[in-house]
C-alpha cells in the first residue's frame, strides 16, 4: 500500500517529509494565536494588492515591484519608512502570490544561529520540491554586520529571497554587501483618506472588522485618521479601543472617546538618525528666515523627541557666527551669554 502511494501521490510523499523538519504548528515567524483574537490591525491586514493602502509610487499597475509580486517572482528588497504604513503586510502579499514559504523573524530577538535554520529549511525545501523560501526579517538595522553577512551567500545564490524592512535609514544602517544584492524601496506615511478608509472597512467587515460596532461618526473616523499620523496600526488600535470603551457604556463613539482612545501620538524624531540632521538643518533655515511658527516647531519637536538641549545650543552659536555673522555682531555674544 505505501510502495502504492509513492508512485500514485509523490506530492503527497513530499509534502509529508517536508513537515519532518516543521518544528511548530504556525507558521515561522507567527505566534499560535488564533486569528479572531488578534488585535484589529493584524485582523485587517490585507491578503492581496487589490486590498493594499496606500503606496502608489511603487504599487501602481505596470510598477516594477507590482508586477514582480503579482507575477509570483519578487526579488530580495529592503522596505524602509515610518510604521504602520504596510511593510509587513506587502512581505506577505509577495510570499503568497509567489506560492513561498514565509519565514518570519524580528532582528531585535534573531541572531546568526536562527539564520542558519532559515538557510537549512530553505535548502530542505529546495531539495524535496523545489519550493523557494522567502524570509521577512523585521527591524533589519538591529543586525550587526557579522549577523547581516551570515545572509550574504543565501541571498546572493537565490536560496532565500530577502524582505528587510527597517524604520531606519538603509543606507546607513544595511552593510553595503547585503545592499548591494537587494533593491531599496522607500514607503511613505499613509494619506489621512487612506487611513480613513482602512478604518471604515473595519467597521464594515462582520468576520474580521469591529465586532458590534457602536455608532460612529465620519467626524470621529476623520480625527482618528489625522491624528494617526499616517500610521495605519496607531489608528486602527485607537478605534478599537474607543468601540469597546463605547460598548461597555452603551454610547456611540465621540471625538472625546476617539481622543482618549488615541492618547498622544508618538513623535517620530530619532535623534541617532536622518531625523536628528533634518530637524535642526529645518530648524535652522526657518529660524533664519525668520519664520517663528515653523522655527518653534522644529524646536518643539527636537525637545519632546529627547534631543540633548546642549546639540541645539551649539548649533545656536553656529546660526549667529555664520547664518547671522556681521548683519548682527552682537549676535554671537548674545547666544553665547
Amino acid at each position: 500500500h505505501a510502495l502504492g502511494m509513492l508512485r500514485h501521490r509523490p506530492s503527497e510523499i513530499l509534502r509529508q517529509v517536508e513537515r519532518l523538519f516543521d518544528t511548530e504548528e504556525v507558521p515561522r515567524g507567527r505566534t499560535p494565536v488564533p486569528l479572531e483574537d488578534e488585535p484589529l490591525a493584524a485582523r485587517m491586514r490585507p491578503e492581496s494588492l487589490d486590498g493594499f493602502m496606500g503606496q502608489e509610487h511603487l504599487l501602481a499597475p505596470g510598477m516594477a515591484l507590482r508586477t514582480a509580486i503579482e507575477e509570483g517572482t519578487p526579488h530580495s528588497m529592503i522596505l524602509h519608512g515610518p510604521p504602520g504604513n504596510g511593510k509587513t503586510t506587502l512581505a506577505r502579499i509577495a510570499a503568497k502570490h509567489a506560492g513561498a514559504a514565509f519565514e518570519e523573524a524580528s532582528a531585535v530577538n534573531a541572531g546568526r544561529a536562527e539564520v542558519r535554520a532559515v538557510t537549512e529549511r530553505a535548502e530542505q525545501r529546495r531539495a524535496i520540491d523545489g519550493r523557494a523560501t522567502i524570509f521577512f526579517l523585521d527591524e533589519i538595522h538591529r543586525f550587526n554586520k557579522a549577523q547581516q553577512d551570515a545572509l550574504l551567500p543565501a541571498v546572493e545564490e537565490g536560496l532565500l529571497t530577502l524582505i528587510g524592512a527597517t524604520t531606519e535609514n538603509p543606507y546607513f544602517e544595511v552593510n553595503s554587501a547585503l545592499l548591494s544584492r537587494c533593491q531599496v524601496y522607500e514607503l511613505q506615511p499613509l494619506a489621512d483618506e487612506h487611513v480613513a478608509e482602512l478604518l471604515r472597512r473595519s467597521l464594515h467587515d462582520p468576520e474580521l472588522g469591529v465586532r458590534r460596532p457602536p455608532k460612529i461618526s465620519d467626524e470621529v473616523i476623520d480625527f482618528l485618521a489625522a491624528r494617526s499620523g499616517g500610521d495605519a496600526r496607531a489608528a486602527y488600535n485607537a478605534l478599537e479601543l474607543a468601540c469597546e470603551t463605547a460598548q461597555r457604556l452603551r454610547r456611540s463613539v465621540t471625538v472625546e472617546l476617539a481622543e482618549d482612545a488615541m492618547q498622544k501620538k508618538a513623535i517620530l524624531y530619532d535623534r541617532e538618525g536622518d531625523k536628528h540632521y533634518d530637524y535642526i538643518s529645518a530648524w535652522i533655515k526657518a529660524t533664519r528666515g525668520s519664520d517663528v511658527d515653523a522655527s518653534l516647531y522644529y524646536l518643539a519637536v527636537m525637545l519632546e523627541g529627547g534631543e540633548n538641549p546642549r546639540f541645539i545650543a551649539r548649533r545656536m552659536i553656529i546660526l549667529a557666527s555664520e547664518d547671522i555673522g556681521n548683519a548682527d555682531p552682537q549676535a554671537l555674544q548674545e547666544v553665547a551669554d
